[in-house]
């Protein structure tokens, strides 16, 4: 900012959109030394050193993912590279959802977290061995594989970073241990005083010879033990043990009781996600609270770390991808374009406890902000299952600010829209 101009950049004419405020107004924005500086309708010409012309584009806060694996080369084949997930995927802030472990943090602080452009975050791992591999031997995630004292020794000592716990709620674990490893996951996030993040819908295979696990019955189990600030991941899931019901295929009565407490609910889109389940949870009233991408590298076809054959991984997905693509495909399933803006700022700010930081376009905040296109045309979209919807409208990212500084969006995990014919 030289001596002649009160701000370093102001963004010019595009249409603010923060949900925090209630701000939906066509404008200016103000940049000064990595901090939100003014929202108006018109700053003088020149008042900044730089001055971008937004025009016809939408100007919102940095967009936050709450469901990320980005804990490259120590996850293996799993973990992508922040970054190319985040500020080039036109994403500010990122939530790794169970990478690291009390034993992994320390790299993961080092090697990820503190170089990445994008601002890092983690939900800690339960489990000692956190997400190497993207959890693929159940044997590793046993009641005897947490230490729950020393998680929450190291969650504690972390708590710039630490922002939750991860674990799962699914059949195939069930099936060998019941709920003991959720029950010691809960310790742990209270000890801290942070949400736990609950995966729901099958992760691993039942135990072979074993009593088969009820996933109705598992959902039912497992609401009682959590409370109003934990969090139910996968809604859509086409996995049995989610919100749906696999006796009458409606929305679990359990699950209603659960948002009445105040649990809340990330999509945690990845390779769970179904247009046909997220009709029937929406129908039912259910909005998401959160929206994570859960991209890995079983999931999106762009350079992973480990390299190998991520097709034998049976949670191999489709790609590529990205969070505002998943933001487009809420869109299309009717929510409300403020409603779908308020998973990937304001309502995950709240959740990480970060609400005075970032999530908003509040002056003195963070200068995270997401500059986005909303292209209108027929798009195709296609789910985990198969099926293709024909979308009317794309979100895209034209570029973004991470603490004030402009990030080019040059992901090879962003997705090349498909025009359907008229």
């Amino acid at each position: 900012m030289s001596e002649t101009h009160t701000f370093d950049l102001v963004l010019r004419g595009g249409r603010i959109l923060d949900p925090a405020n209630g701000l939906d107004l066509v404008g200016d924005l103000a940049v000064a030394k990595g901090r939100i500086a003014a929202v108006a309708e018109r700053l003088p010409d020149d008042a900044a050193d730089t001055i971008l012309d937004v025009s016809g584009k939408l100007v919102t806060p940095g967009l936050i993912d709450t469901h990320a694996h980005v804990f490259e080369k120590v996850t293996g084949r799993f973990g992508l590279n922040p970054d190319m997930v985040g500020v080039r995927s036109g994403v500010s802030t990122l939530v790794d959802q169970g990478g690291p472990s009390l034993m992994t943090l320390p790299a993961f602080r080092r090697f990820i977290a503190e170089p990445a452009r994008s601002r890092t975050l983690c939900f800690l791992s339960a489990y000692l061995v956190g997400g190497l591999e993207g959890h693929y031997y159940p044997q590793l995630y046993r009641p005897d594989c947490v230490d729950v004292d020393a998680t929450i020794r190291v969650g504690r000592e972390n708590r710039d970073i630490v922002k939750g716990i991860k674990a799962h709620a699914e059949v195939g674990g069930a099936s060998r241990w019941g709920l003991d490893v959720i029950k010691q996951a809960k310790r742990i996030a209270d000890g801290i005083g942070v949400p736990l993040y609950v995966h729901l819908g099958q992760l691993w295979p039942e135990v072979e010879g074993g009593e088969a696990v009820d996933p109705d019955m598992l959902v039912e189990e497992l609401v009682p033990l959590l409370d109003s600030r934990d969090i139910l991941a996968h809604p859509f899931t086409r996995h049995p043990g989610g919100f749906i019901s696999t006796r009458t295929g409606e929305v679990h009565p359990v699950i209603y009781k659960a948002l009445e407490r105040g649990l809340t609910v990330d999509v945690g889109h990845g390779s769970h996600f179904s247009f046909e389940m997220a009709r029937r949870t929406l129908a039912a009233g259910i909005l998401p609270y959160t929206l994570g991408a859960d991209l890995h590298g079983y999931n999106v076809k762009a350079p992973t770390a480990g390299g190998g054959d991520r097709e034998a991984n049976p949670f191999y997905g489709v790609a590529p991808f990205s969070l505002t693509h998943a933001m487009t495909e809420l869109l299309t399933l009717g929510m409300a374009l403020g409603d779908v803006l308020k998973t990937v700022t304001s309502n995950p700010a709240a959740m990480l406890g970060m609400a005075d930081e970032i999530g908003a376009l509040t002056p003195g905040m963070a200068a995270d902000v997401a500059v986005l296109e909303v292209k209108t045309g027929r798009w195709q979209l296609s789910d985990n299952s198969g099926e293709r919807v024909t979308a009317p409208e794309m979100i895209v990212p034209a570029f973004s600010l991470r603490d004030g500084v402009v990030q080019e969006v040059d992901s090879p995990l962003l997705p090349k829209p498909i025009p359907v014919a008229a």
